[in-house]
């Protein structure tokens, strides 16, 4: 079957000026802030054939429920798509993401 010419819905994410990734190779995660604010990460794991394991999905108690994982992973993603670069997804959100989402699946290795 085709996926050509269906339509998806996008994920709908914060569009803070201010939010950026910061790819944080000492801890194994990128994280998400908002100017100086530390938001959150998702822990990743380099594989030796150039994908990425996304673990797991962590966002401040004071930012949950706002829309932060989501765009964390959009932003994620949208990176990973944009390198070329395949994912293994272990992170319970992300998985759930990923069926919400389905525009992404062909980042999983």
């Amino acid at each position: 079957m085709s996926t050509e010419n269906t339509e998806y819905t996008e994920p709908q994410v914060r569009e803070d000026p201010e939010l950026k990734l910061a790819d944080n190779q000492e801890k194994n995660r990128v994280e998400l802030w908002d100017g100086q604010t530390f938001i959150g990460f998702v822990a990743v794991e380099r594989r030796n054939d150039g994908a990425v394991e996304l673990q797991h999905t962590i966002i401040d108690e004071r930012f949950s429920r706002q829309g932060y994982a989501r765009t964390l992973i959009t932003l994620v993603l949208d990176s990973c798509r944009a390198s070329g670069t395949l994912i293994h997804p272990t992170c319970t959100y992300v998985q759930d993401y990923l069926k919400r989402f389905p525009q992404y699946a062909g980042l999983v290795a």
